[in-house]
This record gives C-alpha cells, sequence and structure tokens, in this order.
C-alpha cells in the first residue's frame, strides 16, 4: 500500500522537508564512500572484512548506547554511540591486520576471531543493559529517515576526509592494492599506507551504519564494485561507476521509502541488486566492451 507520499506532489513535497533532505544528502555521501573504498576491498580480495568489521561495530555501539544510558557521554547522545562504534571499530581493523601480517592466523581466521570478539562484547553489555533498545535497533537495521545534523555533520566530516584521502593518495593506493611487493621495493611506505587505508575502511562503515544498518553495511561497500565490474572498464571507469550505482542504489531506496513506507535499508540493498542483475545481463547479451578480456578493471593511474 502506497504511503502519502504516493504521488508526484508529494514526492515534490517531501523534498522540502529538512528530514528528507538530511536523508539524500548524507545517503549520497555514504554511498560515494562505501563504492569508492569498496572497490579498493574487492580488489584486494578482502571483502569480509567489511562484513566482520561491521560486526564488531555492533560492540562499539553497544558500549556506546549503554554510556549515554548512564549519562556518561560527550558531545550528542545520537552521535556519541557512533565514536564509540569508530574507536572499536579502529582497533578492531588494526588488530586483524596485525593478526594476518604477524603470521597468527590467515585473513579469514583474523576476521573471524575479531569479528566474535567485537559482537560478543556487544552482547555482554546489552546484558549489562538489560536487552535491547530502540536506539540500539535502530544501529542494527539503519534508519537515514531519522538522521538528525549532528549525525549528519560526522557523515559528511568522514566523508570528505574518506574523498580527500583517495584523492591524494590514488597512485600509492592502486599501486599497493595490485601489486603491493612492487610498491615496497618502489620506496613506498606500506606498512603506514595500509594502516591508513585500514583506518578509512572502519571510518566508512561507521559513516555508513545511519544508512542501512550494521548489519547490511557489507552490501553497501560490496555490490556497488561488483556491478562496476560487470561493465569492465579502466580502473577510474570502474571507480566512477561503482560510485554512481552506489549513490543511485541510495537514492532511489530512499524514494521507495518515502513512497511504499517500508525500511530504507532493506530497499537500498534491494535496489543495488536489481542494478547488478541488470549490468551483468547487459554485458552478457554483448553490449559491454572489455578492455583486456578478464574483466578486471585495468591501472590507468
Amino acid at each position: 500500500m502506497m504511503g502519502v507520499v504516493g504521488t508526484t506532489s508529494g514526492i515534490w513535497e517531501l523534498l522540502g522537508y529538512g528530514f528528507f533532505q538530511r536523508a539524500l544528502l548524507g545517503g549520497a555521501v555514504a554511498a560515494v564512500a562505501c563504492a569508492a573504498v569498496g572497490v579498493f576491498i574487492l580488489l584486494r580480495k578482502e571483502a569480509m572484512v567489511g562484513h566482520g568489521i561491521a560486526h564488531v561495530s555492533f560492540g562499539g555501539v553497544a558500549i556506546g548506547v549503554y554510556m549515554v544510558s548512564i549519562g556518561l557521554y560527550v558531545g550528542s547522545e545520537g552521535t556519541f554511540p557512533l565514536m564509540t562504534a569508530l574507536l572499536v571499530s579502529i582497533i578492531a581493523m588494526l588488530a586483524i591486520t596485525a593478526l594476518r601480517r604477524r603470521g597468527i592466523a590467515e585473513s579469514d581466521a583474523a576476521i573471524a576471531m575479531v569479528t566474535a570478539m567485537g559482537f560478543s562484547l556487544g552482547i555482554i553489555i546489552i546484558s549489562m543493559a538489560d536487552g535491547f533498545s530502540v536506539d540500539l535497533f535502530s544501529f542494527l537495521f539503519g534508519n537515514i529517515l531519522t538522521i538528525t545534523w549532528p549525525e549528519l555533520v560526522l557523515t559528511l566530516v568522514l566523508g570528505a576526509v574518506i574523498v580527500v584521502f583517495l584523492v591524494v593518495l590514488y597512485k600509492e593506493l592502486l599501486s599497493i592494492t595490485f601489486d603491493e611487493s612492487a610498491a615496497r621495493l618502489s620506496g613506498l611506505p606500506v606498512n603506514g599506507l595500509v594502516i591508513a587505508f585500514d583506518v578509512l575502511v572502519a571510518c566508512t562503515i561507521v559513516m555508513s551504519i545511519k544508512v542501512v544498518g550494521i548489519i547490511l553495511v557489507s552490501a553497501l561497500l560490496a555490490i556497488p564494485g561488483i556491478t562496476a565490474f560487470q561493465l569492465r572498464l579502466s580502473f577510474r571507469g570502474t571507480m566512477v561507476a561503482a560510485v554512481a550505482f552506489g549513490v543511485l542504489a541510495v537514492v532511489m531506496g530512499i524514494f521507495l521509502s518515502a513512497v511504499y513506507e517500508v525500511a530504507a535499508s532493506g530497499l537500498i540493498v534491494v535496489v543495488s541488486m536489481v542494478l547488478l542483475g541488470v549490468a551483468a545481463l547487459y554485458v552478457r547479451l554483448g553490449d559491454a566492451p572489455d578492455a583486456d578480456g578478464t574483466g578486471r578493471p585495468q591501472t590507468d593511474g
């Protein structure tokens, strides 16, 4: 059943409301960051990192919600759980990298260990706080239409940091993504770049929690990039296409959510999958060029 905005005039009216404008702006910024970072994650074959860190952030959110409930917090009640989630996610991301690089555990095992630890921490905190709260559910499943000004500001700041980082260190990230050993031999500070990228991934995940929630944030990281890969473009072309698909999915998901009065986070992921299906079908009908016959983006920077 369509909601009160199930008409063209109703949709235009929606655009005049502050909450809808904040949702579109915050969602678009999160989509740009997720899609751009997601391309690098996919090429590094670390798609499960996003899934793992998203679940680890649950522990950080739980800590923040609990601290707010007992009055022990700084800043805004709405953004404080995101800040604690960011801190926990950064620690977890660095821990995964350390476990992998020191030979203690393979990548998938390290992700599993840290994910379990972070999620367990969240469960313990929840039990201390006597169960779930409405606030915690909004972090788990996302609610972009309720994004507040402090949350939007946090999203914009993190989004700007992520975009600037990717633009400034584009060639260096490209180098360590395609051939880390060669990058090390060329004199690049690989370890520092990897740590910086890990922090960037954590920031991207946390800024997207309000859009699609902890449970679905990995989809926003992976699906736009996978969709762009179907087109077999150059690396820059793939990056631009991934960002376009991500923003389109988020904007369409938000509008459809307002029209049909269903969860925006679920619709964003469904629209992303539909776009992936269309792109895959387009390629298999033989209409998309393949630059090198491999289906893998080429280094053009």
